[in-house]
C-alpha cells in the first residue's frame, strides 16, 4: 500500500491523507519556541503527500538551519509563517525575512486534495507554484482558498496551544516586530 502511495505521489497524482488522531508515520518535526509563545510544537510530516518538500524540511532541520529562525509573518485568524533560513535568523537584520530560502534548490509543487484545516502545515512560496524552498506556515483556522494551490506537508499533532500563542504581526502583511523564534528544530523518525 505504501509503495502505491509513493508511486502516486511521484507521478504527481492527488493523494488524500488520513490524518491520525495522534502521531502518524512521521517523521516528526519538533520545534522549541520562545518569545510570547513558549513551548514545544510537534508536526507529523507527510511524505506520502509531499515527498520532496518533507525531504528538504528534514534535511534543513537535521543541518540546524531552522534553529533561531523567527516567525516573521503571523496573521490573526489565518496562519503563522517561519522558515526563512537566509533572512530570518534572530539576532540579525530580519527586515527581509520572507524573501529568502536556503542554499537547496526550490521545490516543484506537490499539490494534493488535503484541505488546509486548522493545524495543517503548508509550504510558503511566491506566485510561482514551483518556488517553495524552506519556509512553511501553520494554519490557525481553515483556509479553503489555499486548497490545491499550496503544498501540504503535515499537521501539528502536539502543541497547537503554543501555535495559538505565537505573537501576531502588526504590519500590513502580518510582519511581526520582535517576533517569536524557533530556538531549536529537530527531527524524530
Amino acid at each position: 500500500m505504501l509503495r502505491k502511495v509513493f508511486a502516486a505521489a511521484a507521478l504527481g497524482l492527488l493523494v488524500t491523507p488520513v490524518w491520525a488522531e495522534g502521531d502518524g508515520p512521521g517523521p516528526n518535526l519538533v520545534i522549541e519556541v520562545d518569545g510570547v509563545a513558549k513551548g514545544e510544537i510537534v508536526i507529523d510530516l507527510s511524505p506520502d503527500l509531499a515527498p520532496k518538500a518533507v525531504e528538504q524540511i528534514v534535511a534543513l532541520a537535521k543541518a540546524g538551519a531552522y534553529d533561531n529562525v523567527v516567525f516573521h509573518r503571523v496573521i490573526e485568524g489565518f496562519m503563522a509563517q517561519t522558515g526563512d533560513v537566509k533572512y530570518g535568523k534572530k539576532g540579525s537584520d530580519t527586515s527581509m525575512a520572507g524573501m529568502g530560502g536556503s542554499d537547496l534548490p526550490d521545490l516543484p509543487a506537490e499539490f494534493s486534495t488535503a484541505a488546509f484545516d486548522r493545524a495543517v502545515v503548508g509550504m510558503a512560496r511566491s506566485s510561482d507554484p514551483d518556488s517553495a524552498n524552506s519556509q512553511f506556515f501553520i494554519m490557525f483556522a481553515p483556509g479553503d482558498f489555499l486548497n490545491g494551490q499550496y503544498t501540504v506537508v503535515g499537521k501539528v499533532i502536539s502543541g497547537m496551544e503554543i501555535v495559538d500563542q505565537i505573537k501576531r504581526g502588526d504590519g500590513a502583511n502580518g510582519e511581526v516586530t520582535e517576533p517569536d523564534v524557533m530556538t531549536k528544530v529537530t527531527v524524530q523518525d
